[in-house]
């Protein structure tokens, strides 16, 4: 709901694509994908920044652009900075990227699909083609949770593509996120004799979505994303015994390998090359998500990567207004 009814809207227009780097995905996902576009009142796209949204888990970019009923939709808040003066006038891209398994990292798997094929071979370049917007030195990233992981993966694996990034409260430090989640996925995987394939089609035939299920599907994507077993339902297989919950070392190496903590210290110096990175977390997220994210910001800092990292006070949910903060930051960069 906007705060102020009469700021000047700006336009939505809902692109397809139908892609070719997801043809023939495991998943059977459809290859014909939404893009949502927000171009700012007044502008037609040309000449303005790109700005890309990967969301969070359960959620799809085009979302992003549905009414709100206690506060403001992204298009909402964007009319709201531009008119103020708060923030520069961008072109802002919502792109579905929703799966069978619930949601995305934005990483090409074998299981999953090449998502991060799909976003800079194919959805970045339609937008900018579109809208004559974009373009090398004029393209950022920002997202929430796996949003924010996309993000810093992005942005650390194509500092050459992307030059601003906001990170807001985004995966990292998997040893304190995942770790604890694997016993209550092997209590709910005994119902179906640890048949992933089977517990993903239950769930997809269930009337009702329960909270914890949520949590189960969502550890089913990361395995499907970081260690995928092609030769399993769905492309899943988990990184610990079915029986006592162990870890299986080569099974989980493989999963520390995508954890941003791990990424940094190979790619870490490529960040330099950003025009912006914006980091941040709540000081009370209930999925340990700030100590992965202190412990990224102090080796940017002893890598001497230029960026800003904040903590406020709040957890996880509902923070949508720290785009306040950082979306100022990626269009005063990107100009």
């Amino acid at each position: 709901m906007k705060k102020d009814p009469t700021t000047p809207a700006g336009a939505i227009h809902r692109l397809q694509l139908d892609s070719i780097v997801l043809a023939d995905n495991r998943l059977g996902d459809p290859t014909n994908r939404e893009i949502a576009v927000y171009v700012p009142h007044g502008h037609d796209g040309g000449g303005l920044p790109l700005l890309v949204n990967v969301v969070g888990f359960t959620s799809g970019g085009p979302a992003e652009t549905n009414w709100q009923n206690f506060g403001e939709n992204v298009p909402e808040r964007l009319d709201r900075l531009i008119a103020t003066g708060a923030m520069a006038p961008c072109v802002v891209a919502f792109p579905d990227c929703f799966t069978r398994l619930g949601g995305n990292q934005y990483v090409n798997s074998a299981a999953m699909g090449r998502w991060d094929d799909f976003l800079l071979q194919e959805a970045v370049p339609f937008v900018e083609r579109t809208f004559g917007c974009g373009g090398v030195g004029k393209r950022g990233i920002f997202g929430h949770s796996s949003g924010g992981y996309g993000a810093i993966v992005h942005a650390l694996l194509h500092p050459d593509f992307w030059s601003a990034s906001a990170v807001h409260s985004g995966d990292m430090g998997f040893e304190l996120l995942y770790r604890h989640e694997f016993a209550g996925v092997l209590r709910e995987l005994t119902k179906v004799g640890f048949d992933c394939g089977k517990w993903v089609d239950t769930f997809w035939e269930s009337k009702k979505v329960k909270g914890s299920d949520i949590n189960v599907i969502m550890i089913l994507a990361q395995a499907a994303s970081f260690d995928p077993d092609l030769s399993a339902p769905y492309g899943i297989r988990l990184p610990v015994t079915h029986d006592t919950c162990e870890l299986i070392p080569e099974r989980w190496d493989n999963w520390l390998q995508w954890d941003p903590l791990s990424l940094v210290e190979k790619h870490g110096a490529g960040l330099k090359r950003l025009k912006a990175l914006y980091i941040d977390c709540g000081d009370i997220d209930q999925y340990n998500l700030v100590y992965g994210a202190r412990r990224l910001h102090r080796r940017l800092e002893s890598l001497g990567v230029p960026h800003l990292y904040e903590e406020f006070p709040d957890d996880h949910s509902s923070v949508d207004y720290r785009l306040d903060v950082s979306l100022p930051v990626l269009a005063k960069a990107l100009r």
